[in-house]
């Protein structure tokens, strides 16, 4: 049976302070160094093992990885970073404090920009992007965002599930994701048929390990959280 753990970084230090990330490459916070050791302990302590592992090209999400894969004396697996697992980009809403924001905008339109499925966040100036960024010099100009919507980030995510995620698991390859909470928001819509409305309200927190059971067609059988705070399964609903 195909076996996907997916799992949001540990906290960031723009996090810790409750700024907009997007694609800036923030480190993790002391506490985030904490949450990823606490969900390596827990995936090994269920007995977890990975044959392969990816994740996106942000350090956060790489040293969340290396974290749980040293914890779980994993560190020799392969693993994959791919640009399209990145943070949703937020445009220019990046560094900017959330509370701040709301309160030059209104929590309405915030929310909007935040938690919406199709609305795009104000975007950056043509110039202020990555094509300097070694890490991105391979892509095309159509294929660096300016600002993205979960849309937009569910769209470029998709050819790496549908040719690289997707074949390891159909060759029954147990798969760990480190990524983001809104890339990981994006797979988690499709995994479960979330509508566009419905996405809204869901959030994946920081360093807790989501498991998804699937059939040989990767339709979802079942699902669950294993939290490092109580060592327990929460199913969800």
């Amino acid at each position: 049976m195909p076996t996907l753990v997916l799992l949001r970084h540990g906290e960031s230090i723009w996090n810790r302070e409750n700024r907009f990330t997007g694609w800036t490459d923030v480190d993790l916070s002391s506490k985030g160094l904490d949450q990823a050791r606490g969900a390596g302990q827990i995936l090994r302590k269920h007995g977890f093992a990975f044959d392969v592992a990816y994740t996106s090209v942000l350090k956060r999400a790489i040293r969340s990885l290396w974290i749980v894969m040293d914890e779980m004396n994993l560190m020799w697996i392969p693993t994959q970073a791919c640009w399209r697992l990145n943070e949703r980009h937020y445009g220019r809403l990046q560094g900017l404090n959330k509370a701040e924001t709301v309160a030059k905008f209104g929590e309405a339109h915030v929310k909007l920009w935040r938690r919406s499925y199709e609305v795009r966040p104000p975007e950056i100036a043509i110039g202020d992007d990555l094509r300097h960024d070694s890490r991105y010099r391979q892509l095309r100009p159509d294929e660096l965002p300016f600002g993205e919507s979960l849309k937009d980030t569910a769209f470029r995510l998709w050819p790496c599930w549908q040719h690289s995620i997707a074949p390891a698991l159909r060759r029954l390859e147990k798969v760990l994701v480190v990524a983001h909470g809104n890339s990981l928001r994006a797979l988690v819509k499709y995994l479960d048929g979330i509508s566009d409305a419905d996405i809204d309200d869901v959030e994946i927190p920081c360093g807790v390990p989501l498991i998804y059971k699937l059939n040989q067609d990767l339709d979802r059988i079942g699902s669950y959280y294993l939290n490092p705070a109580v060592m327990e399964e929460q199913t969800v609903a």
